[in-house]
């Protein structure tokens, strides 16, 4: 999905998804983040589902034992202008292949990069994830969090689609205050397709627009209902 809000290059949006419900609330979430963004500035939108990455994913314990199509779904995480992290809470926390996907992201990557933070769980206490758990998380990698958070509870929804408008409203301001910073990262030198990556890595291949891609870097889809009713 690209969207073209002016003139001047995209922003380069990635979402790395941390629910294993196909649809889930998570992605109704984020969806809302995402159209809220492409009213204020184009953006080019890539998806990385967590769950699906595969044994490729599930069996590495260092970088190197990846296999090619995780290797590229890392990389589209670290070339990003703005990395939003998504994740349902159960247990207290961001689910372990969440966490594990970023135990193999070099630890230098993500410096100085916009980090959107959102999540979803059962119940309003459970907003206690984005401070405590997964702020610090993107704090080791040094990363820049936008300081408005989102979470929404499963109250919040109807199915997968986000009916409360105070967090329309919360996002809406999120946004708002950092927009000017993401229209730098999408027009400034370090945005230029021939810039080196962060972590000394040869650059993966930008990601296409058809319907042929992967679904660790398809393009973002509108989602309608959730499909599992233990996770969100």
């Amino acid at each position: 999905m690209t969207a073209v809000a002016d003139t001047g290059p995209a922003l380069r949006v990635v979402v790395v998804n941390g629910s294993p419900s196909q649809p889930s609330k998570t992605m109704g979430l984020v969806d809302v983040v995402l159209d809220t963004l492409k009213d204020k500035l184009p953006i080019e939108v890539s998806q990385v589902d967590v769950y699906r990455l595969g044994a490729g994913f599930t069996g590495a314990i260092e970088r190197d034992d990846v296999t090619p199509e995780v290797e590229d779904s890392l990389r589209l995480a670290e070339d990003a202008d703005l990395l939003i992290a998504a994740a349902p809470v159960f247990r207290g926390t961001y689910p372990g292949m969440f966490k594990h996907f970023f135990d193999l992201v070099d630890q230098y990557a993500l410096a100085n990069k916009p980090v959107l933070l959102a999540a979803t769980g059962g119940g309003d206490h459970h907003a206690l994830v984005l401070e405590h758990a997964m702020r610090p998380l993107f704090a080791f990698f040094q990363a820049l969090t936008i300081p408005v958070a989102v979470f929404a509870s499963t109250g919040d929804f109807d199915g997968t689609t986000l009916l409360n408008p105070r967090i329309y409203g919360r996002i809406e301001i999120g946004l708002t205050d950092v927009a000017d910073l993401l229209r730098t990262r999408a027009t400034g030198p370090e945005a230029t397709q021939d810039r080196e990556p962060a972590n000394g890595r040869p650059r993966a291949k930008p990601l296409g627009l058809s319907s042929s891609a992967s679904s660790s870097q398809r393009l973002v889809q509108p989602v309608l209902r959730a499909s599992s009713p233990s996770r969100t």
